[in-house]
């Protein structure tokens, strides 16, 4: 009998937007249903960060378990499984979802954040998504994982002071950096870490690709964006102009690191950069914004199980159809384009 070649390697690079993230759970759940890849790294902000760590622990858990590194593997996949489906079936629970999204998307909010601020209205900066996420996420036996069968992990906040993005990964991972991933600003207090006060992610890197590049051996980074590019039709209403301004500004730093990466692609293909110096990433994308984008920003706020369970429905089709049309380019070729879309 022919011995079964090994699984590639890929990395996930998966964005934030509220709700929507149930999407990025429905792709996560096809891919780790098929278990045809071995995940390395996982860049995440936001709802992202919140799908990272949840995939992550199940994979942290299976490698207490066993040993033998394709046990560990296929027993990290189920567990990663049902880690995310305990994470949004509690947000299902909830009923509501108020990270990750402008304040625009409900208009009350949007009225009193004119004139009070989330240390007037909230001073005790309370998240019932915290004890969720503590509850399904062993942040003490993630951030201690040493097998390679762990993917690494890497949340983005935004460091107030300096306006720059921050990348929280290792034995820096903690609910209080995937919470400062998902802090709006006119929403939550500032989360304090190391003396220092984060905002959302989504500001500075949504997701942020450079710590796959730099930290990670693999080449190939999967895209899961829910926040559309492109915008068919002209906004001409006040929620519609400050709905697009929204997706426009959480994409506006994804997009720069696209275009560096293709950049560096063509120099290397020129032979005009040193191959031992710098990596040619192979991206691919599953473009869950055109997906959503019938359902409005707004519903990125709305977070009933029945809601939850439709966007994971949708997002598990277009994990399997980009299973079926992509596998075979992982380690190969790049799928995403990025001179014709960027």
């Amino acid at each position: 009998m022919a011995e079964q070649a090994p699984a590639p390697p890929l990395n996930l690079a998966l964005q934030g937007g509220g709700s929507h993230g149930a999407f990025t759970w429905g792709v996560l759940d096809a891919l780790l249903e098929d278990g045809g890849f071995v995940l390395e790294g996982i860049s995440g902000t936001s709802a992202g960060a919140m799908n990272a760590v949840a995939l992550a622990h199940g994979f942290a858990q299976a490698a207490l378990q066993h040993k033998d590194a394709a046990e560990a593997h296929r027993a990290g996949c189920a567990l990663a499984r049902e880690s995310l489906t305990r994470l949004w079936e509690g947000v299902g629970a909830m009923g509501s979802l108020m990270w990750g999204v402008p304040l625009q998307g409900n208009p009350l909010l949007g009225m009193m954040s004119q004139w009070l601020s989330p240390y007037q209205t909230n001073p005790l900066g309370i998240n019932p998504l915290r004890g969720l996420l503590e509850r399904v996420v062993d942040f003490d036996a993630l951030c201690h994982a040493r097998r390679a069968s762990v993917p690494k992990v890497f949340v983005c906040a935004t460091n107030v002071r300096t306006g720059r993005g921050e990348i929280f990964s290792g034995a820096r991972l903690s609910a209080d950096a995937v919470m400062a991933s998902a802090c709006l600003p006119l929403m939550f207090k500032a989360v304090p870490i190391g003396g220092e006060h984060y905002w959302d992610g989504g500001f500075s890197g949504n997701p942020a690709l450079y710590p796959l590049i730099y930290q990670t051996q693999c080449a190939d980074v999967l895209l899961v964006q829910i926040n559309p590019i492109e915008h068919r039709d002209l906004p001409d209403t006040a929620q519609e102009i400050m709905e697009r301004m929204n997706e426009v500004t959480f994409n506006a730093s994804l997009l720069g690191e696209l275009r560096a990466i293709d950049f560096v692609r063509r120099l290397l293909a020129e032979g005009r950069l040193d191959p031992q110096h710098y990596k040619s990433m192979r991206m691919h994308r599953i473009d869950g914004g055109s997906v959503l984008a019938a359902f409005g920003d707004a519903s990125k706020t709305r977070a009933d199980m029945g809601f939850v369970r439709q966007l994971f429905q949708l997002g598990r089709t277009e994990g399997e159809r980009w299973l079926h049309r992509h596998r075979r380019d992982v380690g190969v070729q790049h799928t995403l384009h990025l001179t014709d879309n960027h």
